[in-house]
């Protein structure tokens, strides 16, 4: 008997924030190999042009938005655009964040402000903005990436750990809302992954080693698996939570750190 293939995201819509490099990068590579129609958004302009550009050459249907993601009117327009043109949203990727480290007596109101207006209201606006297509259609994903450190703490990253854990509770707050529609709400928690964002925590080129052993001084525990997570570790779990075979999964953070939180 022939067994027919069937991209998972045939002709879905799919849109990823935070798309022109790292986890959001490689998600739009992934779901683009297995048939997604993709919008873009990202407020790194060059970056953004560099990697739409080559999934269209590719042969891929894509739009691409400069778009910042703490901006509600921006984001409010940018979806509206790619609803007219490509019709209701069918997949919603967050993985626009910031990160900008030190400790809380030092820290500044607008770096605060900053990471709570990306990682949580970013977040909010986009969910919002997509989810009302989605809850007249009766169908839907949403998809936050996260962060371990949302239940686990670390120095220097007091605001970035309290964002990610308040986008978490979003997400789940967001699914119980939606579920009667059919609309499933779900957060990827990554730990240590090979990004721009991680290679700023690291002082030389020892970094990737030192997050793989961790550090008592710290209070940080290293990798049991041994190994730093790349971006396609991440999307793989992304694209298997929005695809049909996670369809009865909401409301849940699957963690993606080699063990590194020991499972907590």
């Amino acid at each position: 008997m022939a067994v027919q293939l069937q991209p998972r995201f045939d002709a879905q819509v799919v849109l990823i924030t935070g798309a022109a490099q790292g986890i959001g990068a490689a998600v739009a590579q992934k779901m683009a190999a297995q048939g997604a129609i993709l919008a873009l958004f990202d407020n790194n302009a060059s970056m953004l042009a560099q990697v739409s550009g080559q999934l269209q050459a590719a042969g891929c249907q894509v739009m691409a938005f400069v778009v910042d993601v703490a901006d509600s009117a921006a984001v409010r327009d940018a979806v509206a655009k790619v609803e007219e043109e490509f019709g209701v949203i069918d997949v919603l990727v967050n993985v626009a964040g910031v990160l900008q480290l030190g400790k809380v007596l030092d820290y500044s109101d607008e770096a605060w402000a900053r990471t709570f207006a990306v990682n949580v209201g970013g977040v909010f606006t986009l969910c919002r903005a997509v989810a009302r297509g989605m809850q007249a259609r009766r169908s839907g994903v949403m998809i936050t990436v996260g962060s371990n450190a949302a239940s686990i703490p670390r120095q220097q990253m007091a605001a970035y750990c309290a964002s990610k854990a308040a986008s978490a509770q979003f997400m789940r707050c967001l699914g119980l809302e939606l579920a009667e529609y059919g609309i499933r709400c779900n957060v990827v928690a990554p730990g240590s992954t090979d990004t721009a964002m991680q290679r700023q925590l690291w002082s030389d080129a020892s970094g990737e080693q030192a997050a793989i052993a961790g550090n008592l001084t710290q209070y940080r525990l290293g990798i049991p698996m041994q190994r730093i997570a790349s971006s396609e570790d991440i999307a793989d779990s992304v694209c298997f939570l929005a695809s049909s075979e996670a369809r009865h999964i909401t409301m849940q953070t699957l963690v993606v750190d080699g063990g590194a939180g020991l499972g907590a």
